[in-house]
């Protein structure tokens, strides 16, 4: 019992036994005259005990259910660390509702600090959503240890859908390279379709960045996009770079969100290897949608059909001029062309060379299909290669010449040497002007004079 019940006994007391008035005790107690009465009645009835509430020591009806309890408490035991709200998801999705105020007490309660500390909120100027799904595709990639801090760093590339923020596609990669930006929007374009607009950032793999430009694209007025640039232009799709990682910030709260979930829920199925962290994606992706998804604006959707070959679009592409063996060069092998219509050679003729996404080679001659190079085993990944006819990377690498050995000392240096050089004494370098015949002239008065 506290200060203040001890008071309220005391007052009702002293009121039952008549040696205390109503107003005084009301006065004592700080409570109503109808209330007062109330506790003088129950002093009556119950004695001492009719002052505490009855509720004092029941279970409460909406107390959390012990199943749902040590579930919880199970989850911050297990030694990963998972976010009250992320904690409430995870219940969720097994059958069991609790509230993430409930998460947090039971988290204090173990003396477990939070994940992330609270910060205040900082002033954004908020760029309005689009209206249609599919109008805009926000990619982008977030270096990370998806796999546990005790494996190595990589990088989880993704696509979002900005009208609705729902996640597209992922995939694990070592760095943001061209093989995964490809894999992603492979992946978005057959599962959605094509979008209208690809917003990122200007990484060197998405736009080019150097100055330079040839003969070509001077006289066509712009410079030739990046590999995965002319794939965009082949399916119709506009890109924008950002010039900041602000103006993306829905991706980039994507994968903090990532950062948090992704990797906690990987280290719960104890996911260390990139394969099987690779078949969770898809369901992990699935359950990310349903709960943070919202509808879009308009409810016509923006994706247009993907290409019946969507394949052979998505590669690098090469321009190459035909031997006359016709024959044309790729990463230092030789693909030999086939006959054309009428047995005709395809010698001197420029055709283009792709490299697709699977390792396949295709070379086109105007538009027609020439040659078809089937995929290697085991499947190569999809690098920028140089323009040159043969590359840079498979030359093959010149041995130096072997040097010859240095002599232990400097047999110009050597005394013998020197003695040999050293000029005799009758060397016209060692006598005086006065005793060379060319240089003695003989004056008026006997005397010698140098010559001049």
């Amino acid at each position: 019992m506290g200060v203040r019940e001890a008071v309220r006994l005391a007052a009702v007391r002293e009121a039952h036994e008549g040696r205390l008035s109503i107003r005084e005790g009301m006065r004592r107690t700080g409570l109503s005259r109808s209330q007062f009465l109330r506790y003088k009645k129950r002093f009556r009835t119950l004695g001492p005990r009719g002052l505490v509430h009855a509720g004092r020591g029941r279970i409460s009806p909406r107390r959390l259910d012990e199943a749902v309890r040590q579930r919880v408490l199970t989850l911050l035991a297990d030694g990963v660390a998972l976010n009250d709200c992320h904690i409430r998801d995870l219940l969720e999705a097994e059958g069991m509702r609790v509230s993430d105020d409930s998460v947090r007490r039971l988290r204090r309660a173990c003396g477990q600090p939070p994940k992330h500390r609270r910060r205040p909120r900082r002033y954004r100027q908020r760029r309005e959503r689009k209206a249609q799904e599919g109008a805009m595709v926000l990619v982008d990639g977030s270096p990370f240890r998806w796999l546990g801090p005790a494996q190595p760093e990589c990088t989880l590339i993704g696509a979002m859908d900005d009208a609705t923020g729902k996640v597209l596609a992922l995939t694990f990669r070592d760095t943001e390279d061209l093989h995964g930006f490809t894999v992603v929007l492979r992946d978005t374009v057959q599962s959605c379709g094509v979008p209208w607009t690809l917003y990122g950032d200007r990484a060197g793999v998405l736009v080019r960045n150097d100055r330079h430009w040839t003969i070509e694209e001077e006289l066509a007025g712009r410079q030739a996009p990046s590999h995965f640039g002319q794939m965009l232009e082949a399916l119709g799709i506009r890109y924008i770079a950002a010039l900041s990682p602000q103006a993306k910030g829905r991706i980039e709260r994507l994968w903090r969100t990532l950062q948090d979930r992704l990797a906690a829920e990987l280290a719960l199925r104890r996911c260390a290897a990139r394969e099987p962290a690779e078949a969770f994606l898809s369901e992990f992706i699935e359950r990310h949608n349903r709960r943070f998804a919202r509808p879009a604006r308009e409810t016509q959707s923006a994706w247009r059909p993907a290409p019946r070959k969507l394949d052979h679009l998505l590669g690098c592409r090469y321009s190459r001029v035909v031997r006359l063996d016709n024959t044309v060069t790729l990463a230092g092998q030789s693909l030999q062309l086939p006959p054309g219509p009428g047995g005709r050679s395809y010698a001197h003729c420029r055709v283009e060379v792709r490299e697709l996404l699977d390792g396949r080679c295709l070379v086109f001659h105007q538009e027609r299909l020439v040659l078809e190079r089937p995929a290697p085993d085991p499947p190569c990944q999809l690098v920028p290669r140089g323009n040159a006819p043969r590359e840079r990377a498979q030359r093959p690498v010149r041995q130096p010449l072997p040097r010859k050995p240095k002599p232990a000392t400097n047999p110009l240096g050597s005394a013998a040497y020197l003695a040999s050089i050293k000029p005799s004494d009758r060397h016209p370098f060692r006598r005086s002007y006065e005793t060379i015949p060319q240089y003695r002239k003989e004056e008026p008065g006997g005397s010698l004079s140098r010559r001049r």
